[in-house]
């Protein structure tokens, strides 16, 4: 399996399939893992790092996962990290980046598959609103943030734990009732038995998650 992720991801780095976003491709090394993330699309500075989450979302978001177990360079060692779209989608006219297009998600979403396929992971955790309608019906983040639910997922059965974005732009996970179903579902992530597989000694860390909101408030 190694060497066919290893192929995967040469074969990913060299796409040029939708010529409106901004190389590089930026994703992850080779990781055989059975929790699979997925994030949303890259920001302008995470093709400089070469590795996703590389900027201020990934502070936050490594923070809520040291919580339950695991910093950052334990995560990138033992969690797959997958994106909607891998390359940045460039600026919207009026400001902020720019939202990936249907087309773009369709090409991209080979990628992904191909890499469900491979790894056949049992947790997915997609990151945000963009990747969780990937994997789930739209609905609002009141009613999937804070759940488990069992999908099949590219003809592959396993569990789905989606987290809120951890933009510092968004306000929805550090205001209720977002605060509460944010460690609910960090609660269920260090249950999960693929999670205990990576950290057998995880376990949710309610104070670090009180300080975490402290250190986000204004």
């Amino acid at each position: 399996m190694q060497r066919a992720l290893e192929k995967h991801l040469i074969e990913l780095k060299n796409c040029r399939l939708c010529p409106n976003v901004v190389g590089p491709v930026v994703t992850q090394g080779p990781v055989v893992s059975k929790v699979y993330l997925i994030g949303q699309a890259p920001g302008p500075r995470e093709g400089f790092f070469g590795r996703p989450f590389a900027w201020t979302a990934g502070k936050t978001l490594f923070k809520w996962f040291s919580s339950i177990g695991l910093n950052e360079e334990e995560f990138r060692r033992r969690v797959y990290m997958a994106a909607v779209c891998r390359c940045f989608p460039g600026k919207a006219k009026a400001g902020g980046d720019r939202v990936p297009t249907p087309t773009e998600v369709k090409t991209c979403a080979s990628w992904m598959e191909q890499e469900v396929k491979l790894l056949k992971p049992k947790l997915v955790i997609p990151v945000g609103r963009l990747a969780i309608e990937q994997v789930l019906p739209q609905a609002p983040l009141t009613e999937t943030i804070g759940v488990q639910f069992d999908k099949v997922f590219f003809g592959h059965s396993c569990h789905v734990i989606p987290l809120p974005h951890p933009s510092g732009a968004s306000t929805w996970f550090k205001r209720e009732p977002g605060k509460s179903l944010l460690l609910k579902a960090l609660q269920i992530i260090s249950r999960h038995p693929a999670w205990q597989e990576l950290d057998p000694r995880s376990t949710c860390d309610l104070r670090k998650i009180k300080l975490l909101d402290s250190a986000d408030e204004p």
